[in-house]
C-alpha cells in the first residue's frame, strides 16, 4: 500500500449531495483503512486549499457529489497544485455535471438521447407539449442523486416542476418520458462492469427510491441476452469516450418500448454508499468494496 502514500478522502462539499458525500467518502475512508491505506478523511466545508493544507498528501480520493466536487472547479484546483486525483479531469467532469450539454455532445456523436426542451420562461411551459408531448420529466441541469426532478403530466404540472427546479439555480429541461426498463453500467479503468436493471414502485428512480426506500429492486444479471447486455456496455463505454470520462464512473440508460437505448446521464463520481450501484456491479464480478476501492484508488494514484 507503500505505493499509494498519504491519502486524501475528499468528501463534503457545500452542494445539495453533501449529505450523500459525507455518507461515501466515509464508506471508502474505513475501506481504505481497513486495507493498510495511509488515508485522512477530509471534509471539505469551504476551501479545498484549506482543508489540504494541514498536511501534505500524495494523491486524493475524490467522493465530493455535485457541484464543487463533480463540475470540474475541483479537478482544475487539484491539477493546479499537482496533486493526482482519482476520476476525470476538468473537461469531462464539467461537461458531464451538465446535463444538457452532456446530451448536446451525445447527440453529435450520433447517439440516442431522449429529446428535451430547455425552459427558460412561460413561453417554453405553454410549447412543451407541441414540442415533447406529455408526460415530461423535468430536471435541473446540474444536480445530480434526482435532486429537483419531477414527473408532469399536463401544463399545469410543468409550470409547478419547472418552479420547484428552479430554486437550485441552474438551467432547467424537460425531457420526454421514456417508457421502458431503466439500466445502470459501472465503469472501472476503461472497462464496463456487470448490467444493473432497477425496478422501482415510485414514479421514477428518484432521491427516495435511491437512498432511502427499501422497495427498489436490482437485478444483475440484469435479465438481458448476452448479446444486448453487451451492446449495452458498449455504448456505456463509448458515451464515456465521447465525454472524455477517466478512471471511473457511471452511466445511466433505458431501453425503450420499440427497444432502442436511450443515453440518460453519466456520473463521473458515483455514489459509494450502502445503497449504491457501483459497489453492487462489482461484487456481480467478484470484486469486495475494499478491492473496488483500491482500484478506483489505482486508477489515478499508483
Amino acid at each position: 500500500m507503500k505505493q499509494f502514500g498519504r491519502v486524501a478522502v475528499l468528501m463534503g462539499g457545500n452542494s445539495a449531495e453533501r449529505d450523500i458525500s459525507l455518507q461515501s467518502g466515509t464508506a471508502v475512508y474505513d475501506s481504505l483503512k481497513r486495507s493498510g491505506v495511509d488515508a485522512v478523511a477530509v471534509d471539505v466545508q469551504n476551501s479545498v486549499l484549506e482543508a489540504l493544507n494541514a498536511e501534505k498528501f500524495d494523491c486524493a480520493i475524490n467522493m465530493i457529489h455535485g457541484r464543487g466536487g463533480e463540475d470540474g472547479s475541483l479537478q482544475a484546483l487539484l491539477a493546479s497544485i499537482n496533486l493526482p486525483c482519482t476520476g476525470s479531469g476538468l473537461l469531462a467532469s464539467a461537461l458531464s455535471m451538465d446535463k444538457l450539454r452532456t446530451k448536446l455532445c451525445w447527440q453529435g456523436a450520433g447517439l440516442n438521447t431522449p429529446k428535451w426542451l430547455v425552459l427558460r420562461n412561460k413561453a417554453d411551459i405553454a410549447r412543451c407539449e407541441q414540442v415533447l408531448g406529455f408526460p415530461v420529466i423535468v430536471k435541473p441541469a446540474q444536480e445530480g442523486s434526482s435532486l429537483g426532478m419531477s414527473r408532469a403530466e399536463n401544463e399545469q404540472e410543468l409550470l409547478l416542476a419547472w418552479q420547484q427546479a428552479l430554486v437550485y439555480q441552474c438551467d432547467v429541461y424537460a425531457e420526454a418520458w421514456v417508457d421502458g426498463n431503466e439500466y445502470t453500467v459501472g465503469i472501472l479503468a476503461g472497462e464496463a462492469l456487470p448490467v444493473i436493471r432497477l425496478e422501482t414502485p415510485h414514479v421514477f428512480y428518484d432521491f427516495d427510491a435511491k437512498y432511502r426506500a427499501d422497495t427498489t429492486l436490482y437485478h444483475c444479471p440484469a435479465g438481458l441476452s448476452e448479446q444486448d447486455e453487451a451492446a449495452l456496455c458498449a455504448l456505456a463505454l463509448q458515451a464515456c469516450d465521447v465525454l472524455d470520462v477517466q478512471g471511473w464512473g457511471r452511466v445511466d440508460v433505458f431501453i425503450d418500448s420499440q427497444g432502442q437505448q436511450q443515453l440518460i446521464e453519466v456520473n463521473t463520481v458515483p455514489g459509494m454508499t450502502g445503497h449504491s450501484l457501483v459497489p453492487m456491479a462489482a461484487k456481480a464480478k467478484g470484486l469486495s468494496f475494499d478491492a473496488l476501492v483500491l482500484a478506483i484508488l489505482a486508477t489515478s494514484c499508483a
